[in-house]
């Protein structure tokens, strides 16, 4: 679930990885993995921020605040001229929203997150690396189905050693 970081990549010293079935309850509010919370509380202030994915329909991302607030600035500073700037900061800055876990480490997922990418009552929350994912049961699966071939692979993936 929690990684420390080995390489330095990670700017704050940890790694969010792991997948959890989670459900939505009546409100809209999802429990943060008890293996995540004391994380969250130490690192990120209870504070984070919930998005939309601007690669993946079907997705959210859930940053923990210091990052988020790294990752607003690049947005921020592209070139509105840019159709692709302007898109990136709808999606990600303008639908951006604080949520911080209550005493049961619940947050509450906006009605307008769930509702445009398809979240219901089941969803699964991922870890991936600095962020969290949070998909759609439906999405999820979807994407878990997909394989890659040969012809989707570059030439900076031909090394991994997977």
């Amino acid at each position: 679930m929690l990684k420390p970081a080995e390489d330095g990549q990670e700017p704050d010293g940890f790694v969010f990885q792991g997948e959890t079935a989670i459900t939505i309850d009546d409100k809209g509010r999802l429990a943060i993995p008890t293996s995540y919370r004391d994380l969250v509380a130490r690192e990120c202030g209870n504070r984070l921020v919930i998005t939309y994915n601007p690669f993946e329909s079907g997705s959210l991302y859930l940053y923990p605040q210091p990052v988020w607030e790294r990752v607003r600035d690049q947005v921020n500073a592209l070139p509105r001229t840019k159709s692709v700037s302007r898109n990136l900061q709808l999606k990600l800055v303008g639908a951006a929203s604080f949520v911080e876990p209550d005493g049961n480490g619940r947050i509450s997922v906006p009605a307008s997150h769930r509702s445009a990418v398809g979240i219901d009552k089941k969803a699964v929350l991922l870890g991936m690396g600095d962020k969290f994912e949070l998909w759609s049961e439906q999405a999820h699966h979807a994407q878990i189905r997909q394989t890659l071939g040969d012809a989707d692979l570059g030439e900076d993936l031909l090394d991994l050693q997977l």
